[in-house]
């Protein structure tokens, strides 16, 4: 007498229709993800973008902060200096 397992017998075996099923439906969800790593993507360029010129602006308000405190300086000290 041959002995079956108890989970050969609680599981049929899948058809080949069952494997081609599930590889459509795998196709299918990795077609989506390829979309959606696609518009990933394309959203981490914008921000990139926009990071960028932040970054630009920001160095742009802090030299102009220099050069404002420089003048400033150079003011009073020429100030102080000719008495004025």
């Amino acid at each position: 007498m041959s002995r079956s397992s108890p989970e050969s017998m609680s599981t049929p075996e899948p058809t080949l229709r069952d494997i081609a099923d599930k590889l459509d439906r795998l196709e299918a969800d990795v077609t989506a993800l390829k979309g959606d790593v696609t518009t990933l993507k394309e959203d981490v360029m914008r921000f990139n973008d926009r990071f960028t010129n932040y970054q630009q602006a920001t160095q742009w308000v802090v030299q102009l902060a220099f050069a404002l405190i420089a003048s400033a300086t150079v003011t009073v000290v020429i100030s102080s200096v000719f008495g004025r």
